[in-house]
């Protein structure tokens, strides 16, 4: 079918567009390509996509209502899922108006669209940050999320609420996709996963936020994709049971949903660098810092729905998971492999240019996945 893609030069973006083709779908990708980090990754990213036949590509801001607007009446897709976003808790301490603009004014672009061109079902991407100031484990969507503890998390439940709008006053069919810390090949050069790979194999040392006693239930990047796959294929409809005296923050009356997409299993920060370094072959020099403004200590999903509705549940090692992401980093890099010393001399110049771009913006700190 006809699907469109927003933010499909990212990193979530280029590997759903990758596999609906794979499955037959034609695919509208969207992205503005801008340079909250390495614009080079996200057309290395979008070079895959490009030679496919039933694949086609806009550069567009979505917070440009008219662009938005003819852009939904010209290509008329059956689905949408959006994923374009400014994403990055501690970038949103400094960076604030990004949030506003990409987050809120353009989903009410994507929700006027849908709105207005007949699209059968919106998912879009939430976030495991609304949970918050929440310390009850697991997450499950069906608490209530109203403490955020940054503005990224704030804008990810403002989506959810206006999507939830959308569904009841007009019928639109809305489902949201909490994802739980996804990491994996071609990910974001602003995660901790990337950065600790480039700084231990430069020999520099790595920043380690509340002592390396974060836990997060890290999500490999292709079962994130398995689920909004199967999930984008179940058009949200009524929960009939759904009772306004005791209202089901995860359901609705409205054709609306909200899914956990994690792993179920989550990992000490320490133990990730430790699997990262046995990848390596090479120690990492850490140093070990106080919580951070914008975190949480601890991600765990309860996916009992994803399992009940979808019949799936995410189940790749972290073991396993980062061995992917370190294969794909030293090819893509052209890094020699771990028992060569003189790898640093080696690496590319977009590489180097991705690590001054990625200081200049203030994100060289390694940010925990949301």
């Amino acid at each position: 079918m006809n699907i469109l893609v927003t933010g499909s030069a990212g990193f979530i973006g280029f590997h759903l567009a990758k596999r609906l083709l794979e499955l037959g779908h034609e695919v509208i990708g969207v992205d503005n390509i801008n340079d909250y980090y390495d614009p080079g990754l996200k057309q290395g990213r979008l070079a895959q996509l490009l030679d496919r036949p039933r694949f086609r590509f806009l550069k567009l801001d979505l917070a440009d209502r008219t662009r938005t607007a003819d852009m939904f009446r010209k290509v008329r897709p059956r689905r949408v899922i959006h994923l374009a976003a400014q994403a990055g808790v501690r970038y949103s301490l400094t960076n604030p108006h990004a949030y506003v603009d990409s987050n809120l004014v353009a989903f009410t672009n994507i929700l006027e669209g849908c709105r207005h061109n007949g699209v059968e079902h919106l998912t879009y991407a939430s976030s495991s940050s609304v949970y918050g100031g929440n310390t009850q484990m697991p997450f499950s969507v069906h608490q209530n999320v109203d403490h955020p503890l940054s503005l990224y998390a704030a804008t990810k439940k403002a989506n959810e609420l206006m999507a939830h709008t959308y569904s009841h006053l007009y019928g639109l069919p809305t489902t949201g996709l909490r994802f739980f810390s996804v990491y994996g090949p071609w990910g974001r050069p602003d995660m901790a996963l990337f950065l600790f790979t480039k700084a231990i194999l430069g020999g520099q040392p790595i920043e380690v936020f509340n002592q390396g006693k974060m836990r997060r239930d890290f999500t490999y990047i292709d079962d994130i994709i398995e689920g909004v796959i199967r999930v984008a294929d179940r058009v949200a409809a009524p929960n009939t049971a759904w009772n306004g005296q005791a209202p089901d923050p995860g359901t609705s009356k409205a054709p609306y949903k909200i899914y956990n997409i994690g792993n179920n299993t989550p990992v000490e920060l320490l133990y990730l660098i430790e699997v990262l370094e046995n990848c390596l072959g090479r120690k990492a020099e850490k140093r070990l810092l106080p919580m951070q403004p914008g975190d949480v200590p601890a991600t765990l999903a309860d996916v009992d729905d994803l399992i009940r509705d979808v019949g799936f549940k995410p189940s790749t090692p972290i073991e396993e998971g980062v061995r992917r992401f370190t294969d794909w980093y030293m090819d893509y890099y052209s890094v020699k492999g771990p028992a060569d010393n003189s790898h640093a001399a080696n690496h590319s110049t977009e590489q180097d240019h991705d690590h001054t771009r990625v200081q200049s913006i203030g994100v060289h700190r390694a940010s925990l996945p949301e």
